[in-house]
């Protein structure tokens, strides 16, 4: 039995050995990515790895995550993999996230994919309530998210129901109002329909622009008690430490500056903070662990460097950076212009090939029509030559019989009727026959006229006729694409998209031109500030009547009584600082 253990004890040593390499699992916002890493490998070695793979150069924000126990760590970078508090399983899982988050997002941020993994991160604190954002505050960002995913808003595509399975606004929001799922859907499409020709990129920077100015945006909360043991909140972010309320997450009650501390230590359980102010003490305070102050202390030194860093001129590597993201910004909004214009010039060609079409259609219908007229014509102009005809028989018919009446009447009288009675009635037959020959002549008469009548309608009708041939002849000679036709100016000569279309020059025309347009976003900014406040108050009163104040989070109500007092995140912070260091090292003691 001793042996069979030793030799599994051998074999398990042998292969211990034998492995040269671990497998890892790391999870981004974005997707998950797998390598087989050398067992020598560093934390460096392992990040470096991961920002090449991803195309990201701004890794100063970002650092390796996992869970030890009840709390989180980062792996260090000069520090083996495996030599850490890493899991131990295989693959072994690290998430790969913003370990430092910017002061100004606009400005700080260069490459899109930083930009965009910062979205996804700050989107998915802030949908699991891990950022608290005002309900107002929320729909304008799911519309924002919404435009990312989506594009333009299209009636005939976005239609009601199309953001039934998306997860856009926190569960505490949902709850707090009266609305069904349609009529969030249909707040969130409305400021949606307004953020048409943003790009992905664009509204991802709008979202974050809104984001960064929540109260609880970047902050890393940590328990702590003061000297006297009182229950306190220490909150680290860009701008410096805050010491909070514990039950009060958004306003903090202290404040220290970055540039207000000189330096940060710990020992054991307690934490030493000296401020630079020689005239203020050093305060202290103490965690719940050595492995929490151990952390707090990484995203003190971190935050501290990039404080410091963001008011030094910047570096060879970030001056190239951000030439390149504005040459390839000036590209992007040279082609979007150009596509824009394409796409203007393919619209009112096809407007005008509509015009077109429907020109030629009542040009059809006009042509048929004078079909119609002329086919009327003919049959009027044959029936009228028929009349007439008829009326120019029957005239000479009458004709004929009046003279023949008056033979009858010359045959009558030549004839001698010997009896009186014969010679009456002679008489009377004569006088019946002239009464018949003058009816018989005034009907031939009648008729004559009729017939000249009829002559004269089949001669207008001839005349209606060769009318309606002419019409018509002009008609189907003219072009029916020569009706509106287009200068070269408003129809683009190609509206193929060749290789020629898609290449550029930047000339410095073009670069002064953009320059002069980032100037005046610049001026435009504070009108956009002021418009988005107006937004956010006239989404916060179309709702307000639907809210169940019953169900309002201590988060909510802090909220609602910072905005009745007009406390904002950056008016509390410049408040706060105003003291001196002394007064607030003092006044966090007696806390």
């Amino acid at each position: 039995m001793a042996s069979v253990l030793a030799s599994k004890m051998g074999l398990n040593s042998l292969r211990r050995r034998q492995a040269k390499t671990f497998n890892v699992r790391i999870v981004t916002m974005d997707a998950d990515l797998e390598f087989s890493c050398e067992v020598k490998w560093k934390g460096k070695d392992l990040f470096e790895l991961v920002c090449r793979t991803l195309g990201l150069r701004e890794t100063w924000f970002f650092g390796l995550q996992y869970n030890v126990k009840d709390t989180v760590a980062w792996l260090k970078m000069d520090k083996k993999v495996l030599d850490q508090d890493v899991p131990k399983e295989e693959p072994i899982v690290l998430n790969f996230l913003a370990k430092f988050y910017p002061e100004n997002a606009e400005e700080e941020l260069v490459q899109d994919i930083t930009q965009h993994l910062f979205f996804l991160q700050v989107k998915k604190k802030i949908l699991e309530e891990e950022v608290y954002c005002p309900p107002e505050a929320s729909v304008l960002l799911a519309s924002y998210a919404v435009q990312a995913k989506y594009g333009d808003y299209d009636p005939n595509i976005h239609k009601p129901g199309f953001l039934a399975q998306e997860e856009l606004l926190p569960k505490r929001v949902i709850n707090l109002y009266q609305m069904t799922a349609e009529m969030w859907e249909e707040r969130i499409t409305v400021c949606y329909a307004e953020h048409r020709g943003r790009t992905r990129d664009e509204a991802e920077m709008e979202y974050l622009k809104i984001a960064q100015d929540l109260e609880m945006y970047g902050v890393n909360y940590f328990f702590i008690r003061n000297k006297k043991g009182t229950d306190l909140l220490l909150g680290v972010d860009a701008l410096g430490l805050h010491i909070y309320d514990p039950e009060n997450k958004l306003t903090p009650k202290i404040s220290f500056p970055w540039n207000e501390i000189r330096n940060i230590s710990y020992s054991d359980k307690e934490f030493a903070i000296k401020p630079l102010d020689k005239k203020a003490d050093v305060f202290k305070f103490n965690s719940s662990k050595l492995r929490v102050n151990k952390l707090i202390l990484q995203l003190c030194i971190g935050n501290h460097d990039l404080f410091m860093r963001r008011r030094r001129v910047d570096s060879l590597e970030v001056q190239q950076m951000k030439a390149q993201a504005r040459e390839e910004k000036a590209r992007k909004q040279m082609e979007r212009q150009r596509l824009e214009r394409e796409k203007h010039l393919r619209e009112e060609a096809e407007r005008a090939r509509d015009e077109l079409e429907r020109r030629l259609i009542q040009l059809q219908d006009e042509a048929h029509m004078a079909n119609e007229a002329l086919l009327r014509s003919e049959e009027t102009a044959d029936l009228l030559a028929e009349k007439a005809q008829i009326a120019e028989e029957e005239a000479k018919l009458l004709a004929q019989k009046a003279a023949e009446a008056e033979q009858e009447i010359q045959r009558i009288k030549v004839t001698a009727i010997r009896s009186e009675e014969e010679k009456r009635l002679i008489e009377q037959k004569m006088l019946e026959a002239e009464m018949l020959a003058l009816k018989m002549a005034e009907e031939s008469e009648r008729r004559a006229k009729e017939a000249d009548q009829l002559k004269q309608d089949l001669q207008e009708a001839r005349e209606s006729e060769r009318r309606a041939k002419y019409k018509l002849l002009e008609i189907t000679s003219k072009s029916p694409y020569s009706a509106a036709p287009l200068s070269p100016s408003a129809l683009p000569p190609d509206l193929s998209f060749s290789t020629e279309n898609l290449s550029f020059d930047f000339k410095d025309t073009d670069m002064k031109r953009l320059s002069m347009e980032i100037e005046k976003e610049k001026v435009e900014y504070m009108e956009k500030s002021k418009h988005l406040q107006e937004q956010l108050n006239e989404l916060k009163t179309e709702i307000e009547s639907l809210k169940l104040k019953e169900r309002e989070t201590p988060l909510d109500i802090l909220h609602n009584e910072n905005t009745e007092r007009g406390t904002s995140k950056q008016s509390n912070f410049k408040k706060l600082t105003l003291q001196s260091t002394k007064s607030r090292v003092a006044f966090f003691e007696e806390l």
